[in-house]
């Protein structure tokens, strides 16, 4: 089973996550934002990845540092989790429909972070949640677990629509490449012999 633990502790938050990427999309998260809760048991649920969040931060202030932390360790304890990335299937892609919203998600997990982000949020806020946090979020987990990621609105109205069909087709295209593909067992799915560094 492919699993790992990260802590991670600042003056700003205190953060657990426990994740297992051959799991049934179990989860128990507890963020102390509601909305980053919705949208983390919706990337546990669709990527099949079970999820475990506990995290406390400073949200007398905003609710950027913990937001931004959830998706640092997260991302690190998938990174940490797929190892060497031997035998997977590298890439994934999600066109993910939520009523009027349509959003295509693409990803190569090739330990070479990058974030395209084309999503207009033109709302300022969703419940007590800044909507500029979510670019944020994604940024941080893409760094952090070493992905090549690009989402993208292609239209939408509702402000949540839009929001959850990015995390699901997160979820559904992460769920793609972090397969093991039996073909390709041991081996890293690159002529390289390895993943990351240059092209």
């Amino acid at each position: 089973m492919r699993t790992a633990t990260v802590e991670r502790k600042t003056t700003e938050t205190r953060i657990q996550v426990t994740v297992n990427l051959d799991g049934t999309g179990a989860y128990d998260v507890s963020t102390g934002i509601g909305f980053l809760d919705h949208m983390m048991e919706q990337l546990s649920r669709h990527s099949l990845m079970d999820l475990d969040i506990k995290a406390e931060g400073d949200l007398h202030i905003d609710f950027h540092h913990t937001n931004e932390d959830v998706g640092i360790a997260v991302g690190e304890a998938v990174d940490k989790a797929l190892g060497e990335r031997t035998g997977i299937a590298r890439f994934g892609t999600a066109l993910v429909p939520m009523d009027e919203t349509l959003t295509r998600v693409a990803l190569d997990a090739s330990n070479r972070p990058f974030l395209v982000w084309k999503v207009n949020l033109v709302r300022p806020k969703l419940g007590e949640m800044d909507t500029e946090l979510f670019k944020e979020w994604f940024q941080a987990f893409a760094q952090a677990a070493g992905l090549t990621l690009h989402v993208e609105n292609l239209y939408g109205d509702n402000t949540h629509h839009m929001v959850e069909s990015c995390f699901k087709g997160l979820a559904r295209a992460l769920r793609q490449a972090m397969a093991v593909d039996a073909r390709r067992s041991g081996e890293v799915p690159s002529t390289k012999g390895t993943l990351g560094g240059s092209l």
